[in-house]
């Protein structure tokens, strides 16, 4: 029995460059590889379950100057379209890219090494946001189970591993933000913490706002501040994903916005589960200096 469950796994998956990869994705891989970026273009990058829509709707508000309304003019997946996104005819992230004026805000999950080489010839500003694995392996496990694209994810226990082996769209997390810490030092890279953010919202943002070359008044950052709150946003219908409809997205099995803490992990991980993770964590992080707070 486990053997063809495992099969039917990688039944919905390709892979780009070697990284597992959704297979609409990877079927169109060519068109994000030929992406034509604008030198004013935003790219907002982090690995799935790390913060992308709450860092977004940040970045949206900074640049509507912190017009709550202009925020309502649309969801976020059409606000801030979804670079590498390609489901047939019904989503197609670089068609939306194409038709939008500037300047444009991109979303995507991309790795340095996979992010179209045209984003580096403009000199991009880009912002990465990270967030400690063991919370993303757990909000990765509920967007599994929520998101009717993906397999069966199996028991926890049995996602965990597929996390640690980089059998997840995306490929392994350890990789992934190494190959963006990499970039730290680099003018135009912001690289944040989703648990400063949990920590101190307000240094955070006023970082963002600075990066992206605008002014930090007491007014906007108190709106951004206000507007951004994990529950602000988890019943705002333009940041919250209710619009789609339950089959492509069963928010009755778990919600978009479910938690938003730091630390959910502790009541997903047992001590065996979590010893055996940290121990394949080390050996994955050695040599790297990025250090993730599990806990605030």
């Amino acid at each position: 029995m486990m053997d063809s469950s495992k099969h039917d796994y990688f039944e919905y998956f390709g892979r780009v460059h070697g990284i597992l990869m959704y297979k609409d994705f990877v079927k169109y891989w060519d068109d994000v590889e030929a992406f034509e970026a604008r030198p004013d273009d935003l790219v907002i990058a982090t690995y799935p379950k790390s913060g992308t829509t709450w860092v977004s709707e940040i970045v949206d508000l900074i640049y509507k100057e912190g017009d709550v309304e202009k925020c309502k003019r649309d969801v976020i997946f059409n606000r801030i379209p979804f670079l590498e996104c390609r489901k047939e005819e019904v989503m197609n992230g670089i068609e939306q890219l194409k038709h939008m004026a500037s300047p444009r805000i991109v979303k995507t999950h991309l790795s340095v090494k996979l992010l179209p080489t045209s984003f580096w010839e403009k000199n991009c500003k880009m912002i990465y946001l990270c967030r400690n694995a063991k919370d993303v392996a757990v909000s990765y496990y509920y967007f599994f189970l929520m998101v009717t694209d993906h397999p069966n994810p199996g028991s926890f226990p049995e996602f965990v591993e597929k996390f640690m082996d980089g059998q997840v769209p995306y490929g392994p997390w350890y990789e992934h933000t190494k190959s963006w810490w990499e970039l730290r030092k680099n003018p135009h890279v912001l690289f944040l913490f989703y648990e400063d953010m949990k920590e101190d919202i307000r240094r955070e943002v006023i970082k963002l706002i600075q990066f992206l070359g605008k002014e930090a008044s007491e007014e906007l950052v108190d709106k951004i501040v206000q507007h951004t709150s994990f529950q602000e946003m988890k019943n705002n219908p333009f940041t919250n994903y209710t619009t789609l409809p339950d089959e492509v997205m069963n928010q009755k099995i778990s919600p978009f916005m479910r938690k938003g803490i730091a630390g959910d992990w502790k009541n997903h991980f047992t001590v065996a589960l979590n010893e055996k993770f940290d121990r394949h964590y080390e050996q994955q992080m050695k040599g790297s200096t990025l250090k993730l707070r599990t806990e605030i």
